[in-house]
């Protein structure tokens, strides 16, 4: 089914009522569409929103929304992490956490416009730029290492009672990090019930996570882009196969989007063979050849097909919503967002 731009903002009206986003005093959220769950990746597909911990549950909520994959800024923020200048706990950017080793530049056709006229640093104003992020990184590493789980568990039952789920938590692991730092990722996602932990890191170091994914009995969903020419990105099919014969428990964060933009063709196949192995799903809509991100229906990303597949073979993993195509003119991230929801709702009646 192929839907029209003018089909496509027409579900909007459906996906809010006519007095506004659904209230918390409503009931609980769900959006297990014939057996398929939706989620989506928070705080990046609520980009320019406040972002705190209870700022997202309300935006789940409001969305009917019932599982999220959190990333790990306002999960260690709501945890006493120490504070950038008041913009989450130190340490990356959330750019970080959203990008492949390799993948290049902001999302296509997504997120904040860059380039044209911010002036060139100096060698020593990069210099002081990369001690101030390793003097930040220290500091939230002493922090971490010492971060009780109380607050974790906290966050969950806090989620679990508004009827969301934290069901997959998303950190910038890397195997360069202290062995101890990476425990603690794994036992932040024990505390909080997590099935799986998503990353970005380098080809050559899921060797290591995986050995340490075994060891927490924890899966890894290592999350792809569309960089075909990098060997250590993630994104043609071969990566994944790689990085799981190191371990059992490295698995796969397909992004549809990303992975049909790059080989131009969809996932379908490849996630039928690795079913078992696979966390999530991306949820975006892409043209092939590297091409943008489209409101959903306008690409070539079978995201209808993939959504059915999934229905059809009763696959349990989430399908998460990444928002990233731009936000028309006259919208709003949450009325798009209401809109992928319907589009999900509708492609799985």
């Amino acid at each position: 089914m192929f839907f029209t731009r003018r089909q496509f903002n027409k579900l909007a009206l459906t996906a809010l009522p006519a007095s506004g986003l659904v209230s918390l005093s409503q009931a609980k959220p769900n959006s297990k569409f014939g057996g398929v769950q939706i989620g989506i990746i928070a705080p990046y597909s609520f980009r320019g929103m406040p972002a705190t911990a209870d700022d997202l549950l309300k935006y789940l909520v409001q969305l009917g929304i019932n599982v999220v994959e959190m990333q790990s800024e306002p999960v260690e923020a709501y945890a006493g992490a120490p504070l950038q200048q008041g913009r989450g706990p130190m340490g990356p950017p959330p750019g970080g956490q959203g990008r492949a080793p390799g993948a290049g530049g902001p999302p296509q056709g997504g997120g904040a416009p860059t380039g044209g006229g911010r002036p060139q640093m100096t060698p020593e104003q990069q210099a002081a730029m990369q001690a101030a992020q390793r003097a930040r990184a220290e500091e939230l590493r002493k922090w971490r290492l010492s971060a009780p789980m109380e607050k974790y568990k906290a966050l969950a039952k806090q989620y679990k009672e508004a009827g969301v789920t934290i069901h997959i938590v998303k950190f910038g692991l890397n195997a360069s990090m202290p062995d101890e730092e990476i425990d603690y990722c794994f036992n932040v996602a024990k505390a909080m019930g997590c099935q799986a932990i998503t990353c970005e890191p380098p080809l050559s170091q899921t060797k290591k996570l995986g050995e340490f994914a075994a060891k927490h009995k924890i899966m890894l969903g290592y999350h792809g882009h569309s960089n075909m020419t990098s060997d250590e990105a993630f994104a043609k099919p071969s990566s994944w196969e790689t990085a799981m014969s190191h371990s059992a428990f490295n698995g796969c964060n397909i992004d549809v989007g990303h992975f049909t933009a790059g080989n131009g063709f969809s996932p379908a196949e490849f996630i039928k063979k690795y079913h078992q192995r696979i966390t999530n799903l991306h949820l975006k809509d892409r043209k092939i050849n590297q091409g943008p991100n489209m409101p959903w229906g306008q690409g070539d990303t079978q995201i209808k097909e993939i959504l059915q597949l999934m229905k059809k073979e009763k696959y349990t993993f989430p399908a998460c919503i990444e928002l990233e195509y731009p936000v028309p003119e006259g919208s709003d991230v949450m009325k798009e967002l209401a809109k992928c929801v319907q589009y999900c709702k509708e492609a799985l009646a």
